[in-house]
Protein backbone atom coordinates (compact mmCIF):
# COMPACT_ATOMS: atom_id res chain seq x y z
CA UNK A 1 0.00 0.00 0.00
CA UNK A 2 1.37 3.36 -0.56
CA UNK A 3 0.50 6.22 1.74
CA UNK A 4 0.27 9.63 -0.69
CA UNK A 5 0.33 11.52 3.25
CA UNK A 6 3.44 9.90 4.31
CA UNK A 7 6.64 10.61 3.30
CA UNK A 8 10.48 8.37 3.39
CA UNK A 9 10.11 4.83 3.95
CA UNK A 10 6.19 5.49 5.65
CA UNK A 11 5.14 6.06 2.39
CA UNK A 12 5.18 2.07 2.08
CA UNK A 13 2.79 0.32 4.09
CA UNK A 14 1.65 -3.25 4.92
CA UNK A 15 -1.60 -3.56 3.20
CA UNK A 16 -2.74 -6.21 6.32
CA UNK A 17 -1.12 -3.81 9.17
CA UNK A 18 0.08 -0.37 7.66
CA UNK A 19 3.26 -1.05 9.07
CA UNK A 20 5.61 1.47 7.55
CA UNK A 21 8.48 -0.24 6.10
CA UNK A 22 11.84 -0.31 7.09
CA UNK A 23 14.93 -2.28 7.30
CA UNK A 24 13.90 -4.63 9.76
CA UNK A 25 10.67 -5.42 8.51
CA UNK A 26 10.66 -6.64 4.98
CA UNK A 27 8.01 -6.84 2.26
CA UNK A 28 6.93 -9.03 -0.86
CA UNK A 29 5.10 -6.57 -3.35
CA UNK A 30 2.04 -7.96 -4.93
CA UNK A 31 -0.18 -6.40 -7.87
CA UNK A 32 -0.10 -3.10 -7.85
CA UNK A 33 2.04 -2.17 -5.46
CA UNK A 34 0.36 -4.06 -2.64
CA UNK A 35 2.79 -5.52 -0.06
CA UNK A 36 3.02 -7.66 2.99
CA UNK A 37 4.90 -7.67 5.69
CA UNK A 38 7.74 -10.59 7.39
CA UNK A 39 5.55 -10.68 10.59
CA UNK A 40 1.72 -10.77 8.41
CA UNK A 41 3.50 -13.36 6.20
CA UNK A 42 4.71 -15.14 8.87
CA UNK A 43 1.44 -15.68 10.50
CA UNK A 44 -0.32 -15.65 6.97
CA UNK A 45 2.08 -18.94 6.22
CA UNK A 46 1.32 -20.81 9.80
CA UNK A 47 -2.16 -20.49 9.61
CA UNK A 48 -2.81 -21.15 6.35
CA UNK A 49 -0.38 -23.63 5.36
CA UNK A 50 1.48 -25.13 8.64
CA UNK A 51 -1.67 -25.04 10.33
CA UNK A 52 -3.87 -25.76 7.22
CA UNK A 53 -6.08 -23.24 8.86
CA UNK A 54 -7.75 -20.37 6.50
CA UNK A 55 -10.65 -20.04 5.61
CA UNK A 56 -12.46 -19.08 2.30
CA UNK A 57 -13.25 -15.73 1.22
CA UNK A 58 -16.56 -14.14 1.05
CA UNK A 59 -18.23 -14.26 -2.11
CA UNK A 60 -16.35 -11.00 -4.43
CA UNK A 61 -13.37 -10.33 -2.27
CA UNK A 62 -9.97 -10.88 -4.17
CA UNK A 63 -6.66 -11.08 -2.78
CA UNK A 64 -5.53 -7.97 -1.71
CA UNK A 65 -1.71 -9.15 -3.52
CA UNK A 66 -3.06 -10.72 -6.69
CA UNK A 67 -6.44 -9.09 -6.75
CA UNK A 68 -8.20 -12.11 -8.21
CA UNK A 69 -10.94 -13.74 -6.42
CA UNK A 70 -10.11 -17.55 -5.06
CA UNK A 71 -11.57 -20.65 -4.26
CA UNK A 72 -8.87 -21.65 -2.09
CA UNK A 73 -8.24 -20.83 1.60
CA UNK A 74 -6.93 -17.08 2.80
CA UNK A 75 -5.95 -15.85 5.39
CA UNK A 76 -7.41 -12.37 6.91
CA UNK A 77 -6.11 -9.68 8.30
CA UNK A 78 -6.88 -9.44 11.45
CA UNK A 79 -6.18 -5.79 11.97
CA UNK A 80 -7.57 -4.98 8.43
CA UNK A 81 -11.21 -7.11 7.58
CA UNK A 82 -10.54 -6.05 4.31
CA UNK A 83 -7.18 -7.20 3.71
CA UNK A 84 -7.21 -11.08 2.48
CA UNK A 85 -4.42 -12.88 0.99
CA UNK A 86 -4.88 -16.09 -0.87
CA UNK A 87 -2.57 -19.59 -0.37
CA UNK A 88 -1.39 -19.02 -3.68
CA UNK A 89 0.24 -15.64 -2.91
CA UNK A 90 1.37 -16.52 0.75
CA UNK A 91 3.02 -19.17 -0.60
CA UNK A 92 4.64 -17.34 -3.81
CA UNK A 93 5.74 -14.63 -1.34
CA UNK A 94 7.20 -17.23 1.47
CA UNK A 95 9.28 -17.89 -1.78
CA UNK A 96 10.03 -15.03 -2.48
CA UNK A 97 11.81 -14.28 1.27
CA UNK A 98 13.26 -17.57 1.70
CA UNK A 99 15.57 -17.19 -1.76
CA UNK A 100 16.32 -13.56 -0.31
CA UNK A 101 20.10 -14.64 1.46
CA UNK A 102 19.56 -11.24 3.38
CA UNK A 103 16.07 -11.56 4.78
CA UNK A 104 16.94 -14.87 7.27
CA UNK A 105 13.15 -15.99 6.72
CA UNK A 106 12.37 -19.25 6.89
CA UNK A 107 8.79 -20.83 6.27
CA UNK A 108 7.17 -21.31 9.89
CA UNK A 109 7.58 -25.16 10.99
CA UNK A 110 10.91 -25.13 9.48
CA UNK A 111 13.30 -24.31 12.23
Amino acid sequence: MHDPSARGNDFFKCDFCLSAWSEDRQMVEGHRGALICVKCLTLAYAQVVTQDAGQAAPAGVACTLCLEQRTQKHWRSPLRDEAWACERCIRQSGQVLEKDPDSGWTRPGRG
